[in-house]
């Protein structure tokens, strides 16, 4: 199957010390919260497909980052993965977000 780009593909030129660097943008799909997740793993996950590190969301929770950290890992538990941008991929997919079969 040939690769689409999206849509609204966008390319910036940037000069760098003599070498051009080409940076490629486009919007993503939102992350939404799989079903069987607390409202506190939701959050969690919209916060980390922001890109938001631990200590961000325990910041903006107005929790601790050992609780964000029990969080994260559940999240990765009950949607079998391993890593954020593997937990992000996952829910941002057109799949919906469902675990994978083990």
């Amino acid at each position: 199957m040939p690769f689409a780009p999206p849509d609204d593909l966008e390319v910036e030129v940037i000069d760098l010390d003599g070498q051009q660097l080409l940076v490629f943008s486009w919007s993503a799909n939102p992350v939404r919260a799989p079903e069987g997740l607390t409202p506190a793993e939701g959050a969690v996950l919209r916060h980390i497909g922001d890109g938001l590190s631990n200590h961000q969301i325990a910041v903006r929770r107005r929790t601790s980052v050992r609780t964000v950290a029990n969080q994260v890992a559940s999240l990765f538990r009950k949607l079998r993965v391993r890593s954020r941008s593997e937990l992000v991929a996952l829910v941002a997919s057109p799949r919906g977000g469902r675990a994978k079969p083990r």
